[in-house]
């Protein structure tokens, strides 16, 4: 395996061909590299759950979407009907050229989830599903605890099926 890393190359994955520097996925693993760019929403069945800091379970559902694009570990989508505690709008929002313009929420005052209130077109079927940041609340999927993707505004679900190397990880701010 080279020792460049995707800094290296500049931004041409799509997903069409797994680069030299990506890890290669044993039985049961999914590599971010092979995902495609633009993003694809999966359907996931599995139990997904997500609590606060404080131990209350927020939302709880096996009708999550993941989606899925190169370079980021999935992000998963609840839909509102998970929700079994109340979250407040919180300040701010974001726009992704995938999706459209985010809006967040909070449970206890601390910003923990967001949601696409009228997404692109290709993102329809996620309009107000709620997303969560791993590194804000405890997150499962089937029963494993979710790990945070690395950078602080991504809200990549890293798990054990999931392999790298991710965007967010020290030496990936040109990709």
């Amino acid at each position: 395996m080279s020792k460049q890393g995707p800094e290296t190359y500049g931004w041409t994955f799509t997903g069409a061909g797994r680069p030299e520097f990506a890890l290669a996925p044993k039985p049961g693993q999914e590599s971010v590299w092979d995902y495609p760019r633009p993003p694809a929403i999966v359907d996931d069945p599995r139990l997904v759950e997500v609590f606060a800091a404080d131990g209350t379970l927020l939302a709880s559902s096996h009708q999550a979407k993941r989606v899925l694009e190169t370079a980021s570990p999935p992000t998963f989508y609840l839909p509102p009907t998970a929700l079994v505690a109340a979250l407040d709008a919180v300040a701010g929002s974001s726009f992704c050229e995938w999706k459209g313009q985010a809006e967040y929420f909070g449970y206890g005052g601390a910003p923990l989830a967001w949601r696409y209130p009228k997404p692109t077109q290709k993102f329809a079927e996620i309009a107000g599903w709620y997303a969560f940041y791993p590194a804000q609340c405890r997150c499962l999927v089937a029963g494993e605890g979710v790990r945070a993707q690395a950078g602080g505004f991504y809200g990549g679900w890293v798990t054990d099926e999931i392999i790298g190397p991710y965007k967010g990880e020290p030496g990936s701010s040109g990709w």
